[in-house]
């Protein structure tokens, strides 16, 4: 049995409300990294940009069944799952019909707790959903509904942050919603660890950067730090996550890294 395996998968929103930090790719490439070591993942892609989607191979089509319909209630999440053919990695695609989900999600009920509905349902209809132990949630660039969603649905919050002179002024924006969510939608919900991102060591910003980030957070900072790396923003256009294109290089390794920590910590919440 997976070490994080209870009766309901581990639900984890990858969330910054700037964009450009590498988020959709920590969420393709730690969901990948988390299979690569024997856990069940399900990727959400909740952003009308798709670009997690595209990121694990999958190719949109008009037709198809995606996140927006789950939100709307025209098709239950097990319905929308597809194989990414990646090994223990599925994939709840996203469509463009997304851009328009929260203005039609203003008149429904309970509308800040669809899709944690909607997990729940799965959760409960037995085959493979149960088999799952993570759902990692990859969210838009910003701080709507779809967000807030996300955040209503999950036990954590993983925060990819780049390593840039505003970092630490986006983050508190963040931060400041996490807590009104805790207050309001969600008691549960706490912040699993902030994730440096395209880290240059070449720049002594980006050591500076880090050091405030954990001045101000401490341990929510992971010890892992994702470098810049040429290997990771190749491998989205070519439909795959970067430790399947390139499993050697140091973005790859700096995935298998963050996972082992993501795994820890799961561990020692499960035993506090």
């Amino acid at each position: 049995m997976s070490d994080v395996q209870s009766n309901r998968p581990r639900i984890l929103a990858v969330a910054n409300q700037k964009g450009g930090v590498g988020k959709t790719t920590t969420a393709i490439n730690l969901g990948t990294a988390l299979a690569a070591v024997g856990e069940k993942v399900l990727i959400i892609d909740l952003d009308p940009q798709g670009n997690a989607s595209t990121g694990l191979g999958i190719h949109r089509t008009p037709q198809q069944k995606s996140s927006y319909h789950v939100l709307i209630g025209e098709a239950e999440l097990n319905d929308v799952i597809v194989d990414s053919g990646i090994p223990n990695v599925d994939c709840a695609p996203s469509t463009i019909d997304l851009l328009g989900a929260e203005l039609e999600l203003a008149d429904f009920e309970r509308k800040t707790y669809r899709l944690s509905d909607a997990i729940l349902r799965m959760a409960t209809m037995g085959g493979v959903a149960r088999s799952y132990s993570y759902i990692l949630v990859d969210c838009p660039p910003s701080l709507n509904l779809l967000t807030i969603n996300s955040l209503a649905a999950a036990d954590a919050i993983l925060v990819p942050l780049q390593c840039e002179f505003f970092a630490l002024e986006g983050l508190s924006q963040l931060l400041k919603t996490v807590e009104r969510v805790k207050a309001t939608l969600n008691s549960r919900l706490i912040i699993q660890g902030v994730v440096l991102t395209m880290y240059d060591r070449r720049n002594s910003l980006s050591d500076q950067v880090a050091e405030d980030v954990r001045a101000v957070l401490g341990e929510k900072v992971y010890q892992t730090v994702i470098p810049r790396n040429v290997r990771v923003s190749e491998a989205p256009s070519h439909g795959r996550p970067v430790l399947l294109y390139d499993h050697n290089c140091v973005g790859s390794q700096a995935y298998i890294k963050l996972a082992s920590e993501v795994i820890r910590r799961e561990r020692e919440l499960r035993a506090a």
